[in-house]
């Protein structure tokens, strides 16, 4: 096969985390004296890091002290409830199943801080081993810089050419461009087809079905 490594991203892409992800900023913007959000609204704010996340959902509101106040309860809450309502996709499991048993290692590679990213895996994905997964580390910067994904295929001695990168938005997509990878855009996540075609996705799969068989092509 022509890839040894598929990296994915996580949220919006391996899990659909979007109800946790507004209610932990939710939180936060009332424990501020902000308005809140509704749900929808929060597909569009993440995928950039919980920085830029606390940041749109803060707008127009910069006050420097009131993002403290957002970004520390979103920490903390999130940290309590990252799980309460994240979910797989359906058919994600069997892909990687699919994946791992062709002999093709599969990562894991988000904007998230790190430290929240085994917790989501461990339950969303129970018993599965991925042979990385990464969330935002403090010595990288996040997506879309490929310096992570670069670092990571460096770290497995592994070559850009070896990998296919799969993720949900236009951050993906100029993920993989700013790495050197080949890139893969999938639209059941928070983003959809048009963003992802827009942004310069070679292609976008509906299914992971579809993934499965653009590997194997």
């Amino acid at each position: 096969m022509k890839y040894k490594i598929v990296v994915f991203d996580l949220d919006g892409t391996l899990v659909n985390s979007i109800y946790d992800l507004a209610e932990a900023t939710n939180e936060g913007l009332k424990a501020a004296g902000l308005p809140t959000h509704p749900v929808e609204a929060y597909k569009t704010f993440v995928g950039n890091g919980r920085e830029v996340l606390v940041k749109k959902a803060m707008h127009p509101c910069t006050d420097e002290k009131k993002r403290s106040i957002v970004a520390e309860t979103f920490d903390s809450y999130y940290a309590l409830h990252l799980n309460d309502h994240t979910e797989a996709y359906d058919g994600c499991r069997e892909l990687l199943e699919k994946l791992r048993d062709s002999g093709i290692k599969t990562a894991v590679l988000s904007n998230k801080p790190d430290e929240f990213v085994g917790a989501i895996l461990d339950k969303t994905y129970p018993g599965f081993s991925f042979t990385a997964a990464w969330g935002k580390k403090p010595e990288l910067p996040r997506k879309p810089d490929g310096a992570s994904l670069n670092k990571m295929l460096f770290d497995l001695g592994l070559e850009r050419s070896d990998c296919l990168y799969i993720g949900d938005s236009d951050v993906d997509v100029f993920t993989a461009i700013n790495a050197g990878v080949d890139m893969l855009g999938v639209e059941w996540g928070f983003r959809g087809r048009r963003e992802l075609l827009s942004a310069g996705a070679p292609k976008v799969a509906a299914t992971p079905q579809e993934i499965w068989r653009y590997i194997n092509d």
